[in-house]
């Protein structure tokens, strides 16, 4: 049997991690800048986070949400604390687009209304309802595409507006800063007025963190910067470090009915063990804070590079989401530093090139980051 041939595959086999590196089996060291697209949060093989799982594999790995599963409340404690929303109620799921389709649901359900309003350029997964709400057609399968989700160009509260006073839709969907688009930024009064306007249409808010949650951009969730609170915020990637899981924080506005959602395998004793270890972690190290001390260091020297080099047409993000359009094919310049430089750094469309690290970089690590690119502009 041969695998499905569906991905574009580097010529390179990280067989062991630490931290914020990766090694191949030839024993080379690479800087590792896109955190297996932004899923390292706390680093890899983190000691806190593999004795977690190590200790709990050994006692019970799996059983079904049939039963009590009392890491799942100590898991919502912490995150509650953790992130500000104490009062909310979290489900526990498998992925990023599991989560958002889950919230579109949970969102339909609470409002009785069947559309969705989503952003231009959008990326909320590949399940079938999150792919509908992407703005990308070629990842859409003609069984996937629907009526009942729409886009609107972002920052353009006008334009939803007057969608939203159609009276037919169920929810917004946004990101907190659109990633797979290249770290296109969501002003924080767009936000703002989107909270204002989606309330007075009472049409739900739905917060895609999935990849700028988590303490990436150095609050614990992007939406934090414009001090909105949605009613149903999407988590998943730097979650569990790389265990397989996601997460919805609903607002206690909307009610929970019995079997209205499920899951087999979601927030299983691996899956909620790694998590709190994540958020331990987190706490401990400090590493929000990091990730906005860092992020403004990196952010700042790229800024400064711009300036004298008119090859860098653009620096966006905030804390460790970072994106920088250049001139010439973003996909050869990540080549050239992952071959000759030994950095990872991650890629959006053909000019852009992002940077999703561990939480925990250094400045001494961005160093070595940023004293090797323009090598090869």
């Amino acid at each position: 049997m041969t695998l499905f041939d569906v991905y574009s595959l580097y010529d390179i086999e990280p067989v062991k991690g630490k931290g914020s590196y990766v090694y191949d089996a030839q024993g080379n060291e690479y800087l590792d800048l896109y955190g297996g697209h932004a899923v390292i949060s706390i680093g890899h093989a983190h000691p806190r986070y593999v004795d977690a799982i190590s200790r709990q594999v050994a006692e019970l790995g799996f059983y079904s949400n049939s039963v009590q599963n009392s890491l799942q409340q100590q898991l919502a404690d912490r995150l509650g604390r953790q992130s500000g929303y104490d009062d909310y109620a979290l489900f526990l799921c498998n992925s990023g687009a599991e989560a958002n389709e889950n919230a579109m649901k949970l969102a339909s359900f609470h409002t009785g209304k069947s559309k969705i309003l989503a952003f231009d350029r959008a990326f909320h997964g590949r399940t079938s309802g999150a792919v509908a709400a992407t703005d990308n057609p070629k990842i859409q399968a003609p069984f996937n595409r629907t009526s009942n989700v729409e886009f609107a160009p972002l920052n353009d509260i006008k334009a939803v507006e007057e969608r939203l006073a159609t009276g037919e839709f169920a929810a917004v969907i946004i990101e907190g800063i659109q990633g797979v688009a290249g770290i296109r930024m969501v002003n924080d009064d767009f936000l703002r007025q989107l909270r204002e306007v989606t309330k007075k249409h009472g049409v739900l808010l739905i917060l895609d963190e999935i990849q700028s949650g988590y303490g990436r951009t150095g609050r614990f969730f992007a939406h934090q910067y414009a001090g909105v609170r949605p009613d149903i915020i999407t988590c998943a990637k730097g979650i569990a470090n790389g265990f397989p899981m996601g997460a919805i924080l609903i607002a206690p506005s909307i009610e929970a009915k019995k079997s209205m959602l499920g899951t087999t395998f979601g927030g299983n004793h691996l899956a909620c063990a790694a998590a709190i270890a994540v958020l331990d972690v987190m706490s401990e190290e400090k590493l929000v804070e990091n990730a906005a001390e860092t992020g403004e260091y990196i952010l700042g020297k790229l800024q400064e590079i711009a300036v004298t080099n008119p090859k860098i047409k653009d620096v966006r993000g905030r804390g460790l989401m970072i994106g920088f359009e250049i001139e010439g094919s973003a996909s050869e310049l990540r080549k050239r530093l992952l071959f000759e430089g030994k950095i990872f750094t991650g890629g959006a469309g053909e000019h852009t090139v992002r940077l999703l690290p561990a939480l925990g970089l250094t400045k001494a690590q961005a160093d070595i980051f940023l004293n090797t690119f323009t090598k090869y502009l």
